[in-house]
């Protein structure tokens, strides 16, 4: 199976990367080849234009952004959407992982 690579994106790339690192445990755990990490706002097209992203997640503080992004993923074919506030809060890994595998299309 193909690598996916999944972009979460916060306000200052801080509070998500505790998310990312249960996230890559839950991958690891489920045998997924994938590449996850996290990234401030400000810093979200750098990466978009250096990373083949498959999937971005919207950390909740930044929720009123994703009109904004949706516009620029739509012609890459990015799916988006945003984390969900009690997984968030609970840093449940697993749940985010999964959230962003059913974006990708992906439920193997």
């Amino acid at each position: 199976m193909a690598k996916k690579t999944i972009m979460l994106v916060c306000s200052a790339g801080m509070s998500t990367s505790l998310l990312v690192t249960k996230m890559q445990k839950a991958a690891d755990a489920q045998g997924l080849d994938a590449d996850i990490f996290a990234v401030s706002a400000s810093d979200a097209d750098n990466n978009l234009e250096s990373k083949p992203v498959d999937v971005l997640l919207l950390g909740p503080q930044v929720r009123f952004m994703k009109g904004d992004f949706e516009k620029r993923l739509a012609p890459k074919g990015i799916p988006l959407e945003v984390i969900n506030m009690a997984d968030y809060g609970m840093m449940n890994g697993e749940k985010v992982l999964q959230q962003a595998l059913n974006l990708i299309g992906n439920n193997e």
